[in-house]
């Protein structure tokens, strides 16, 4: 089965995530990837809206399952692969030349909730799914790079509190911090108002392209000097 899909609605590119938790590992960012390229080849792509085919789920972030596996096997070149093919699907994000909107349909966890504050804009379900980094639970550090672009979506008072005790929060919480443009009241209208949303940009590819590479051209120095001291050293959980 297919790790992620996508399909047109007019010049709007819908990207699905389609393994139900959507666990990150080195296969979900290698699909993510080609998914992006083939987008971005079509011209006629003005948009592009990253969801989640499950009814629960956004995103629940890194497959521990398959790390400690990983790990166990001593396959420490697959742990680095994966660490660096996820940091192509972020600066690919970051850097796309037309606007990415993550409509988050259910839980964003981890990496699912990273991942969508590399995206330009948000939209939420607020009847299912929290928002959460619960990173500091689980003994798994930011990447620098990480906290660069979070940083660009998430209010520093509030990536404080949430990123230290790993609460959940709700849609209704993240549209007061303006991390998401609108808490939806569920799964039709997140995707209608994702829609329209995504339908109002008919930017000219060059200029929005150049935006981003400008606005974010000092997340991604960071990504490319900072992140593989850590990657390197397989400095990824913290178990004291």
């Amino acid at each position: 089965m297919a790790l992620a899909e996508w399909k047109k609605d007019e010049t709007v590119a819908i990207l699905s995530m389609t393994s139900g938790e959507n666990r990150n590992n080195l296969n979900f960012a290698n699909e993510m990837m080609k998914n992006l390229d083939e987008i971005i080849a079509d011209k006629s792509v003005h948009a592009l809206i990253l969801t989640s085919s499950d009814e629960k789920n956004f995103c629940l972030g890194v497959d521990v399952q398959w790390l400690m596996e990983r790990f166990q096997a001593k396959d420490f070149q697959a742990i680095k692969d994966f660490m660096y093919r996820m940091n192509d699907v972020f600066r690919t994000l970051l850097l796309y030349p037309v606007p990415v909107i993550a409509a988050i349909n259910g839980h964003a966890f981890g990496n699912g909730a990273i991942l969508s504050c590399a995206c330009d804009f948000r939209f939420m379900r607020a009847d299912r799914g929290f928002f959460c980094f619960p990173e500091v639970d689980l003994g798994i550090p930011f990447l620098p790079g990480m906290i660069a672009w979070v940083r660009k979506a998430v209010p520093q008072h509030a990536f404080y509190e949430w990123k230290f005790t790993g609460r959940r929060v709700t849609a209704a919480e993240l549209e007061k911090e303006r991390v998401i443009i609108k808490a939806c009241a569920d799964r039709d209208e997140l995707m209608k108002e994702s829609i329209l949303f995504a339908k109002t940009f008919q930017k000219k590819r060059g200029i929005f392209g150049e935006m981003k590479k400008r606005m974010h051209k000092q997340i991604v120095e960071i990504m490319e000097k900072e992140d593989p001291e850590y990657v390197e050293k397989l400095f990824l959980m913290v178990s004291d």
